[in-house]
């Protein structure tokens, strides 16, 4: 069988199983946040925190609580690291140090996961399970929770209520992260990934030398690390390591759980606003651009280029030969258009373009289908400008499902949109201005300048994988990085919220003769040109002194 049939095959294969749970998954998270009884673990959680279930709360309120609950959580994952020597199972472990602590609790709190260190040789075992893995759910549910709470601001009429924020993390957390991520490590754990409280084997090297290779609880990090597209690694290898990622078909699993959520939420949410088709359009936007991007990641690590690849058939610098240039293309495609970040080969070795592409996966606000809950609201943020837009060429005040789209709720969307890019090139461009930014660059010219922007590129769209290449552990780039990861994740997560409670507030406008159909392929393909273009005109000039550079130059 031919590499490119056995990619094409592998592609295929996930399409067709995403599409076969789209509708029972997607059915079942509606019955999750639509049902209004509570469990008794969940009545026992809200009395815990001191909320009461039963009270909804405005987008202020709503936001509120989303920034309280997150910056406990950077408090306590922080104090977590900077404590660990005293904890129990910390395998004599040092204290992380300030900035660095500073830097992970940031990108676990922010769906990151971010690493600037290797996780066998930093971090003990109670601080990757208290800590990084609860992170991993639990800011997970925040992007869902803000998603659903969007979709309330178009269902509902002439209030200012969006819900419980701590109901819906909650449910989130018990009914469909924690079932889903118990199933996936029980199979993993069959496929051969790790699941103990080692403290690591020393192990004879092929070269003679010794090697300690650290256990641990492993799988169950896996898990969710890919089903609430986390991307954190336990080993600074992530998923390229054979504890976390053994065989080719755990390999398929992996890009299967961290499109699983994305692509069923568009279910839940035609469920929710009682219009399936227009779920439909949503998930058809999301898997055009989505088919293209893995394709084209694939086609130019294939292809490849240059005397070494040629001769060696393809770009396997950096792959991993169990999974090989085509699989691992389609794990770098998957996680970059999603907010995961892991990796199973090293994007910094791919080919120029094959590199480009997995930057603008992420440049395109990592909405195809994008990380669970954030991939949805921010798709529907592309589709209120693009309702907007269709407006201003009929001369028609623009509407959307049934709320019309004003000066206001365009602010809004246009705020979230902005914020992403205005930190990436600032970042980079201080990065490149500053000593302390340049000192960390391994590599010169297009190659380097890449690699710095890569790095804020990831951080500014909460994504978390690496280009590599550059180095990252020094109080510059911990700072400065982990700024870009919370004022990328919460000001768009209030933008988004502010715009979910103008849209609440409003009534409801009947559809008519000039109403744009926003179910119809002519819509999807307005969605995929605006996502398109306003990526171009922001990032194209990044991207000429880049990757663009270095391709055309070899």
């Amino acid at each position: 069988m031919s590499t490119t049939l056995a990619a094409v095959l592998f592609v295929v294969s996930l399409v067709v199983a995403l599409a076969a749970v789209y509708r029972p998954l997607g059915d079942y998270m509606h019955r999750v946040y639509s049902r209004p009884a509570h469990s008794r673990v969940e009545r026992a959680v809200y009395r815990l925190v001191g909320a009461d279930p039963d009270a909804e709360q405005t987008w202020g309120v709503y936001a509120r609580s989303v920034l309280a609950f997150s910056m406990i959580g950077v408090l306590f994952l922080y104090g977590l690291q900077r404590l660990q020597n005293h904890l129990l199972l910390s395998l004599g472990f040092p204290p992380v140090k300030p900035d660095q602590a500073w830097n992970t609790a940031v990108s676990f709190v922010t769906n990151t996961n971010w690493q600037s260190y290797s996780g066998e040789t930093t971090m003990g075992h109670l601080v990757q399970m208290s800590g990084l893995a609860v992170q991993n759910f639990v800011s997970a549910a925040v992007g869902m929770s803000v998603a659903v709470a969007l979709i309330r601001g178009f269902t509902r009429t002439k209030t200012g209520h969006l819900g419980n924020f701590w109901v819906d993390l909650t449910r989130t957390c018990l009914r469909i992260l924690l079932p889903i991520a118990f199933a996936g490590a029980i199979v993993l754990i069959a496929g051969g990934l790790v699941q103990n409280f080692s403290g690591g084997h020393v192990a004879d090297t092929l070269a003679g030398a010794q090697q300690k290779i650290t256990g641990g609880p492993v799988a169950s990090q896996e898990a969710i690390k890919e089903l609430g597209t986390n991307g954190g690694g336990f080993y600074n290898a992530n998923s390229a390591h054979p504890f976390e990622n053994a065989t080719s078909w755990t390999n398929w699993l992996e890009i299967f759980l961290i499109l699983l959520i994305p692509i069923a939420l568009c279910r839940t949410f035609g469920r929710l606003v009682g219009q399936n088709r227009q779920g439909y359009a949503i998930v058809a936007v999301m898997t055009t651009i989505a088919l293209v991007s893995v394709a084209l990641v694939n086609v130019f690590q294939l292809a490849h280029h240059g005397t070494v690849p040629t001769a060696a058939g393809a770009s396997m610098e950096g792959v991993e030969t169990r999974f090989g240039v085509a699989n691992s293309a389609t794990f770098a495609g998957a996680t970059t258009l999603t907010s995961t970040g892991a990796v199973d080969s090293f994007h910094d070795s791919y080919t120029s373009l094959g590199g480009m592409m997995t930057m603008v996966n992420m440049m395109l606000g990592e909405v195809a289908p994008g990380g669970v809950g954030s991939g949805l609201y921010g798709m529907l943020i592309l589709a209120v400008i693009t309702v907007f837009v269709a407006g201003l060429m009929v001369g028609r005040t623009p509407e959307y499902l049934g709320k019309k789209i004003g000066p206001r709720e365009i602010k809004f969307a246009a705020m979230y949109f902005l914020i992403t890019p205005m930190l990436v090139l600032t970042g980079t461009a201080v990065a490149m201005a500053s000593p302390d930014g340049r000192a960390g660059m391994l590599n010169g010219g297009a190659h380097g300048f890449s690699e710095v922007l890569y790095a804020f590129t990831s951080a500014s769209n909460n994504n978390g994988s690496a280009f590599a290449g550059l180095t990252v552990n020094t109080v510059f780039y911990d700072t400065a990085l982990g700024l870009c990861m919370a004022f990328g994740r919460f000001l768009p997560i209030v933008f988004v919220l502010a715009l979910a409670g103008s849209l609440a507030r409003q009534g409801r406008v009947p559809e008519s003769a000039g109403t744009l159909p926003t179910h119809r392929p002519q819509f999807v393909g307005m969605v995929v040109g605006v996502t398109i273009v306003l990526v171009a005109l922001t990032f194209l000039p990044a991207l000429a002194l880049g990757p663009l550079a270095e391709g055309i130059h070899r």
